[in-house]
């Protein structure tokens, strides 16, 4: 299946308390309250059945036990807020030190089997180009393998029990340089079969919070990075056509980081995504995160919410819910 940009973006956002930091540890905060979550998603998504997606994280390890039920790490229990429009964009991550992949893909066979009915995106490895965090799969040994056989496997089983609106495919961070070769060596270890059975290709990306961006200077970077991964990597590997998904976008407030200048960055990252999504077909966006992970503490992978840890709202939360409005999918 392939989202159809004509449809509008397909919006989503991540809705738990507990992030990864860039040294392998977690950000974590108060317990989620499903029921602020659930009051906080409606609000967000608008129209009732206006699709929407719910991303969740799972993992599989060398200690996962392969024909039980596999729950969601973060937020627990994500099927829960998958109805009236709402589905899961479901994280398969790969963190097996022993490099079983013939694990993961029945681990990823399992998903399906549970989640299938309820998820419309199943993303096959978190972050796998990123080498030095154990929190991301690029850590990992034989990540590259997991995702060239996980991704026909889960498009296969998916076939089989009649779920024709899962999609499936993988992502990365923006890639440059000698790294910006990373989806051209996926596909030609995974051949013509991995090529055909990816539907989209994620895109995890956050400018101004690592390296300032100007005001000004924001809305052309963001044309000029979604048209590089366009024309320079996904098009010299074969999936030129496929669609791009921003799977992870956010924006931390915190000393020296206010909240209007968050709502500032998405407003601005969203119209550039809204306004070339026909050009560079670009499916859908997903914002990190719904809530901060403690607002209590400065560090940026506490504070990434559209509120604070308690669910009151910052600014940025009303200025998603506009754009969701205004280019959303209904």
């Amino acid at each position: 299946m392939t989202w159809d940009t004509r449809d509008g973006l397909l919006f989503g956002i991540y809705p738990g308390s507990v992030t990864g930091d860039d040294t392998g540890g977690l950000a974590r905060g108060a317990p989620d309250d499903p029921a602020r979550v659930e009051e906080a998603l409606d609000r967000l998504q608008g129209e009732r059945e206006r699709p929407f997606l719910v991303r969740a994280y799972t993992a599989f390890e060398d200690s996962t036990r392969l024909g039980a039920a596999h729950r969601t790490e973060t937020p627990a229990d994500a099927a829960r807020y998958a109805r009236g429009g709402r589905r899961l964009d479901l994280v398969a991550q790969y963190r097996s030190a022993s490099g079983d992949v013939d694990g993961y893909c029945a681990f990823l066979c399992e998903l399906v089997e549970q989640y299938g009915a309820v998820t419309d995106t199943l993303q096959v490895a978190e972050e796998p180009n990123v080498t030095g965090n154990p929190t991301l799969d690029g850590y990992w040994p034989r990540v590259a393998e997991a995702i060239v056989r996980g991704v026909p496997v889960v498009r296969a089983r998916a076939r089989e029990l009649g779920h024709t609106h899962l999609r499936v495919g993988f992502n990365t961070t923006a890639l440059f340089g000698p790294g910006a070769s990373f989806v051209s060596d996926l596909a030609a270890l995974g051949g013509e079969r991995f090529r055909a059975d990816v539907d989209y290709v994620g895109l995890d990306f956050f400018p101004d919070v690592f390296r300032p961006v100007a005001g000004p200077e924001l809305a052309p970077a963001v044309e000029g990075l979604l048209r590089h991964h366009r024309d320079a990597v996904l098009t010299p590997a074969g999936l030129g056509a496929v669609p791009l998904h921003i799977t992870e976008h956010g924006w931390p407030t915190g000393p020296d980081r206010s909240p209007a200048r968050q709502a500032a960055v998405v407003e601005t990252v969203v119209e550039t995504v809204a306004t070339q999504a026909r050009a560079l077909r670009l499916s859908g966006y997903t914002h990190f995160a719904l809530r901060d992970a403690d607002s209590a503490r400065p560090g940026l992978f506490h504070r990434f919410g559209l509120t604070t840890d308690d669910y009151t709202p910052k600014p940025a939360f009303e200025t998603l819910r506009g754009l969701v409005e205004r280019f959303g999918a209904r």
